[in-house]
């Protein structure tokens, strides 16, 4: 009896533990238009048994992917915008915190030109202390975030901490007082702190904040989802390319239509990752709004297609998206046509507490989401 006690009491650890480890990672990295945690989870626990196969080709920071791995699943995701990637990769198998702390002193060490910040525009040096920024252009340079996996762990833990408030005059982030979540427009961000008394960003040292967050997020472990992973790249162009294990359900919010710019949301980190030090909409058809009704469906009409190839035949299809007409109708549209053989269900998913939009002066109600369920008939 006590040595099944003792095992019991054992496995109960282990399970606290794996919990702790979930819960301090599950939510990593801030980005616009998240999954719920708890809704991605249960989901997945009513559609799938354990060994199955979850798949998501809008898998933004790869809630959908970690919870699969969390409770027991394979899982593959698709993801265009690399700050999204980067926060998915991370949190399914982090490289080791000592490791992280000793590449960001190797970052410290390295000299940075005066020329170098004088180029910059003037957001950077209201934005970040010298040192902070010294540090960031240094990591900017120095990190292989693609394919290195200690540098693609630190990068995304920098992007996690790269802006965010100050509280009671102590920063929870590397810059001067900014919601995490989103970043605002240069000009505006200067004013605003010309005018709230923001003038000096907080001069922290870099190495220190980020030892301590690194220590702080690794304190109970880390994950190891081996079994799942997501892709940087665009699905419609990825998912064609796969001859992989079958998926029994596949999990996804596509963006949508005309709602946000995920790259002018995210453009200082995205800047971090090598792009411009000034937002522009310009370039590459992801970094606008979508718009275009016909692109949007066109996009959506591929993305399904190729991603009914990877599925089993009595595979669940479950898409949260937009209420609003534009959005939701298309989205009908293109399942039912991708989908004849499934029973659609259409579940109203409306907000329950104030959007994120909220937090930047939309206070407009919103109609909130749906969520399109497709079972085997």
């Amino acid at each position: 009896m006590d040595a099944q006690s003792g095992w019991l009491g054992s496995i109960e650890a282990l399970r606290q533990r794996e919990s702790k480890i979930a819960k301090q990672w599950a939510t990593f990295g801030p980005y616009y238009a998240m999954f719920p945690v708890a809704f991605a989870r249960q989901v997945i626990l009513e559609t799938t048994a354990p060994g199955d196969g979850v798949l998501d080709p809008f898998a933004g920071r790869g809630t959908s992917i970690f919870c699969a791995g969390e409770i027991g699943r394979r899982g593959l995701g698709v993801e265009l915008n690399p700050v999204g990637w980067l926060y998915a990769k991370t949190k399914l198998r982090p490289a080791p915190g000592d490791r992280l702390i000793e590449r960001a002193k190797q970052l410290a060490e390295t000299r940075v030109s005066a020329r170098e910040i004088t180029r910059l525009p003037p957001f950077y040096r209201h934005c970040f202390a010298p040192r902070v920024l010294t540090f960031l252009l240094s990591a900017r340079r120095q990190l292989d975030w693609r394919t290195n996996w200690v540098d693609a762990t630190l990068m995304a833990i920098i992007l996690n901490y790269l802006h965010g408030k100050i509280d009671r005059g102590r920063p929870s982030a590397l810059s001067n007082q900014m919601r995490q979540t989103k970043c605002m427009a240069p000009d505006y961000s200067i004013r605003w702190w010309l005018e709230h008394g923001y003038e000096a960003p907080p001069d922290l040292c870099p190495v220190e904040f980020l030892t301590d967050r690194i220590t702080r997020r690794f304190r109970h472990g880390s994950p190891d989802f081996r079994e799942c992973a997501v892709r940087l790249g665009d699905c419609t162009a990825f998912l064609p390319r796969q001859r992989s294990y079958p998926y029994r359900l596949l999990l996804t919010s596509p963006p949508y239509c005309g709602v946000t710019s995920y790259y002018y949301d995210q453009w200082l980190r995205l800047w971090m990752l090598g792009d411009a030090a000034h937002p522009t909409r310009a370039g590459q058809s992801w970094k606008g709004k979508f718009t275009n009704r016909r692109a949007y469906e066109q996009l959506l009409l591929q993305a399904f297609s190729r991603a009914r190839r990877l599925l089993t035949e009595d595979a669940v299809v479950y898409v949260r998206t937009d209420a609003r007409d534009v959005t939701l109708s298309i989205t009908k549209r293109v399942l039912s046509a991708v989908f004849p053989d499934k029973k659609p269900d259409y579940v109203p998913a409306p907000y329950k507490r104030a959007t994120q939009t909220s937090l930047f002066g939309d206070k407009a109600p919103k109609p909130g989401e749906y969520d399109i369920i497709l079972r085997p008939r």
